[in-house]
């Protein structure tokens, strides 16, 4: 039987990739092509070209800036075969997925198992468009790595609450629409007593003074929050349920941060061409440093394994209903790989490695420094690498704690 299924299968699949293929003919326009995805940038959003929107608009009506998302909610109720074959497709004309941010990357999945059908009908949609912008309100001065030390206080006052306290490492505070924070609602209970809503952050009270980091860039922000009605219908599951609803949404962070997500888009062109432009070479045109042909051959064995073990996880736990804690594993060695990349890259550079500003260095020069620099992040912010190490050996493991 399942021979007989085979050739069915295929001609499925052969024709919704030239299904794929006539929509990318008509729709993605060329000046695009090898560009990135401005909305899920760390610098913030740019004015759209025209290009653009019409790009973004396209992928939004179909639903394949989000393929597997369900389609009663404006994803593209796709299955796997189908989104990889989508994938597979944009790469080969150089297109990007213009649907992107915090709304897919975390909170869309989490709100998809969470919320309330009117939460998902009202917020989802939305983000498979790529029409609203999201940041995440966890940390707080002194609510870092002991997260669920939150103080931000969420008064119940009816129909609605009147929320207070401070935010800090708002990752795009400053250009988004609405926030999905962990807040407290029972001063009586360290854990329990954490909530899960949606503030908006143009709503009176509300007020964000941008950090700017060693990159250069001000990516992250502090965000205050001065007696901000927030309605009752904006708490996602129940009230005490926020801790179980914010460690699910930190799983899909996890895997984006991590090889599993965004760091692979990252990478860009191999450490070895990079090297063949500043570097000498041989007469059979590979780098006659042979200690550092050595070094990038290694890397680049290690980044690919992790890549492809990484890939295998994420299908893995998507398979038994979702992510895991495998995100943990995935985002220590992945945030890690790439500093030890940006690293070996300001290397191969030299001098045209070290450039800050100027036209002596290329802008590709200029990025790689201040990306070098931010890079420093990655191993703090969505989980240090300590509390990486913590889940792993509690929940991986299944070590204990001994008194």
């Amino acid at each position: 039987m399942a021979t007989q299924l085979e050739p069915h299968l295929h001609a499925d699949e052969d024709a919704f990739r030239s299904e794929v293929q006539q929509f990318l003919a008509a729709h993605f326009p060329a000046e695009l092509k090898g560009k990135a995805n401005a909305l899920a940038g760390v610098d913030g959003p740019t004015d759209e070209t025209p290009a653009q929107t019409r790009w973004r608009k396209a992928v939004g009506e179909r639903g394949w800036g989000t393929p597997t998302w369900p389609k009663e909610y404006g994803g593209g109720g796709l299955t796997k075969a189908q989104a990889k074959i989508v994938e597979q497709e944009f790469a080969k004309v150089g297109a990007y997925n213009p649907i992107g941010g915090m709304g897919v990357m975390m909170f869309g999945p989490t709100l998809l198992e969470y919320g309330s059908e009117e939460q998902k009908r009202q917020h989802i949609p939305p983000i498979c468009r790529g029409e609203i912008r999201w940041c995440q309100g966890y940390s707080e001065p002194n609510a870092g790595s002991d997260l669920a030390n939150l103080q931000t206080f969420a008064e119940d006052k009816g129909d609605h609450y009147i929320v207070n306290g401070q935010k800090t490492w708002t990752s795009g505070g400053q250009w988004a629409d609405k926030c999905f924070a962990i807040v407290r609602t029972d001063k009586s209970d360290k854990h329990r007593g954490i909530s899960f809503m949606l503030i908006d952050m143009d709503a009176p009270g509300v007020e964000v003074r941008p950090i700017t980091m060693i990159s250069g860039t001000s990516p992250f922000c502090e965000t205050f929050f001065d007696n901000v009605k927030v309605p009752k219908e904006n708490l996602v599951g129940e009230e005490g349920q926020g801790w179980t609803i914010g460690k699910r949404l930190l799983q899909h962070e996890r895997t984006n941060i991590s090889g599993g997500g965004r760091l692979a888009s990252m990478m860009g062109r191999s450490l070895g061409e990079i090297a063949k432009k500043y570097g000498e070479t041989d007469a059979a045109g590979e780098l006659a440093d042979k200690v550092l042909r050595d070094r990038i051959a290694d890397f680049e064995i290690r980044w690919n394994s992790f890549l492809l073990t990484a890939r295998r996880a994420v299908e893995e736990s998507k398979a038994q209903g979702g992510v895991s804690e495998i995100s943990s594993v995935l985002k220590k060695l992945g945030t890690k790989l790439s500093q030890e990349r940006s690293e070996l890259m300001i290397e191969i550079r030299g001098l045209q490695g070290l450039g800050w500003e100027g036209e002596e260095f290329t802008d590709g020069e200029l990025e790689a420094v201040r990306g070098w620099l931010f890079g420093k992040a990655t191993t703090i912010y969505g989980g240090s690498t300590e509390i990486q190490n913590n889940i792993i050996a509690k929940r991986v493991l299944g070590m204990l704690d001994h008194q």
